[in-house]
């Protein structure tokens, strides 16, 4: 994990077309987005645990609710309290923000970290920074060989994208929840630091995983 500080960052819906700013309070964020097999080793059932010997490829067809058991798996495991309290009908999930388990990242956190302190859409090079259409031979590559942004996280943009905790807009899209990052199959329009995207929380893909935070 990486220890990120305080800081302001600005979002942006283009659906919408409205800006805001939120205030990120210290965090931690995983260098690396979690991977099959660490998936594996606590969830031992599916598909996921059965593909775990491709070790440190990023675990896919997760859903939001799927990121969310295995948040407080690892909790459970380290000793830590429980970030999330899950309802009996499995469907209702409530972030106990006083526990510093691990947990999903809200999109402003993962945003502000993954700019690292930098103004572009991207904090390098996309070829050499991340895994997308162009450079990843059609798969979800294993996770730290591309260069780290400037505070040493891995595969912020490319490879897969990383669910965050976040609801899209209750309103219109009712539980959705959003996710972020771009992929191994996103064009590179696709794999920028503001770019948005949302789907429904059961919903899992080949080009979806999650990557872990803790509280501070």
């Amino acid at each position: 994990m990486v220890e990120i500080s305080e800081g302001v960052v600005e979002l942006r819906d283009d659906r919408k077309k409205t800006q805001w700013t939120e205030t990120i309070l210290p965090f931690e964020l995983a260098v690396y987005p979690v991977t099959q097999e660490l998936y594996a080793s606590l969830m031992r059932t599916g598909e996921n645990a059965a593909s775990s010997s491709e070790g440190r490829i990023p675990v896919v067809n997760v859903s939001w609710f799927d990121a969310i058991r295995f948040c407080n798996a690892m909790s459970q495991q380290a000793g830590l309290p429980e970030s999330y309290c899950i309802h009996e009908d499995g469907q209702t999930v409530r972030w106990k923000r006083e526990a510093d388990g691990y947990r999903l990242p809200t999109e402003a956190e993962w945003q502000y970290a993954c700019k690292a302190g930098t103004a572009g859409y991207r904090y390098g090079e996309l070829d050499n920074i991340g895994w997308y259409a162009q450079n990843s031979n059609g798969k979800p590559q294993p996770v730290g060989q591309k260069e780290p942004n400037a505070w040493g996280l891995y595969d912020m943009l490319g490879n897969v994208w990383e669910w965050c905790w976040d609801l899209y807009d209750e309103e219109v899209y009712g539980s959705y929840r959003i996710f972020r990052g771009g992929s191994w199959a996103e064009e590179a329009r696709g794999c920028g630091a503001t770019c948005r995207r949302r789907s429904h929380p059961t919903f899992g893909i080949e080009d979806l995983g999650f990557r872990l935070a803790r509280s501070r």
